[in-house]
């Protein structure tokens, strides 16, 4: 969210930041809306206050019993006149478009360090880490490398459908070494607190993060009074109802009604609504909700390792083989919530944090500045880290480390109160991941794979692996 007063004072400045994300001009919409509003409240106000002096004037009149006096009844329907504009007035603040509404879909403003671009093609690349591996042999993709040795794609997609996989044996041993170690090497070497945060959200989480509402697409969402729905299916149609293939129209009908129904019965009541969490940055970045925090809480460092969820309805297409871009997945992420005037070296420290653990498993890779074009909604400023697979022989994402300077915070109400001041300033969030377990998986199996098809395990694993070396084709 915006600083509504920062419109106000400079909208050109804001314009022309938006404008570097391909956003069109919306200054004049929002101030515009924002006058309306405070010329409304003023007049309603002002109006509440006569109301209610003429009432307390009409009331000491009939408290000694001069109520029907001309007097007293020139005071009354003037209280009654006024009551009419009032109304009149809370009918037009009621129709007029709320600021809130226009910012909450308005994208944060980049840094200005940060490049314009359209896309990927255009991030600026400003480091290169390791020396991708020689083979002797044409290296496999994990895709092909990965089912003999436990990556079952097959039996995830009987299970669940596309885009869900299935581990076993070493691959799901290893899947859980890699989770395990970057979680103890992020709370024991980088100070991070280790957090099991929920993984099912209220609307409010998400809204503070930014998923809703641009965004619900993208998300998977349950609720929580489901077998309300089916009991007026039931009600509906006869408790004997049964629909097959040759139901009829009118059946068809009425279960599309009554799906209708139940989504605007759950838009009105949101706590009958949950959210599986896309990442745990929804549930950590969240902790602060609604609260004042004191200058000596900050910085705070949290991480969870939690499993994601993700319709990827934004991704059509991408990445449909393989074990990149599934609809549940595993990831450490890392939260920190900062002073405004840390954050840019937070920033620094949370992707070098990311870095390690890339380091510590040999794993060469790339970072990355993302261009306005490729940014997410809420980043002001990200950091990209990918990874080289000699199976695909490219690059690609496998941490996103972002700083949302007091975007979230707004949308959240997460602020702080300055040693000796009275009044308070919002905090600055960021968010990264520590790394995508999946993805890091993928990562081991191409850079560590053999000519017979097995897989070395990297040293650093080995503890979490029961000194296990290497993963052999399953029998």
């Amino acid at each position: 969210m915006h600083d509504i007063r920062l419109i106000r004072e400079n909208p050109a400045a804001f314009d022309a930041a938006l404008a570097r994300r391909g956003v069109e001009p919306i200054s004049h919409l929002i101030v515009e809306h924002d006058r309306v509003r405070r010329e409304l409240q003023t007049k309603a106000d002002v109006l509440r206050a006569e109301r209610k002096r003429l009432s307390g004037i009409y009331g000491q009149l009939a408290a000694r019993g001069e109520g029907n006096t001309p007097d007293a009844l020139e005071f009354k329907d003037q209280s009654i006149k006024i009551a009419q504009s009032l109304s009149q007035i809370e009918k037009l603040q009621a129709e007029s478009a709320d600021v809130s509404t226009l910012l909450e879909g308005v994208p944060n403003t980049p840094a200005p360090e940060v490049p314009d671009g359209m896309d990927e093609s255009q991030n600026v690349e400003l480091l290169r880490w390791g020396t991708p591996r020689s083979y002797e042999f044409t290296p496999a993709e994990h895709a092909d490398l990965g089912p003999a040795l436990g990556l079952d794609f097959e039996t995830g997609a009987l299970i669940s459908g596309s885009r869900f996989t299935f581990l076993k044996g070493g691959m799901a041993r290893l899947h859980r070494a890699l989770a395990q170690f970057m979680l103890d090497r992020q709370t024991e070497k980088n100070g991070y607190v280790e957090c099991i945060p929920p993984l099912l959200v209220k609307d409010e989480a998400v809204y503070g993060t930014g998923q809703l509402p641009k965004f619900s697409e993208d998300l998977f969402q349950t609720y929580i009074s489901f077998n309300e729905f089916f009991k007026d299916v039931l009600k509906e149609l006869g408790e004997d109802a049964v629909i097959v293939e040759t139901a009829t129209q009118k059946q068809i009908s009425t279960v599309k009604q009554l799906i209708d129904r139940l989504k605007a019965r759950q838009a009105k009541s949101p706590e009958a609504r949950r959210w599986l969490i896309p990442t745990a940055e929804v549930s950590l970045t969240n902790a602060v909700q609604g609260q004042i925090l004191g200058e000596a809480q900050l910085p705070l460092r949290m991480t969870a390792l939690t499993p994601c969820f993700r319709s990827e309805a934004g991704a059509a297409g991408r990445d449909t083989r393989g074990f990149i871009r599934q609809h549940q997945f595993e990831k450490v992420e890392l939260v920190s919530i900062t002073k405004p005037e840390d954050s840019e070296a937070e920033h620094e420290r949370m992707t070098a944090c990311a870095e390690g653990v890339l380091q510590a498993l040999g794993l060469p890779y790339r970072k990355v500045l993302l261009c306005t074009g490729d940014m997410g909604f809420t980043a002001r400023k990200t950091y990209d880290l990918e990874v080289w697979l000699p199976g695909q022989g490219a690059y690609r994402e496998i941490s996103s480390c972002s700083n949302c300077g007091d975007f979230q915070a707004r949308r959240m109400n997460a602020r702080y109160r300055p040693e000796g001041a009275k009044g308070t300033e919002f905090v600055h969030t960021l968010n990264g991941s520590g790394l995508a377990v999946g993805r890091t998986l993928v990562a081991v199996l191409e850079n560590y794979q053999r000519e017979d098809g097995s897989v070395d395990v990297p040293e650093v694993l080995r503890p979490y692996m029961g000194g296990l070396t290497r993963l052999v084709p399953l029998a």
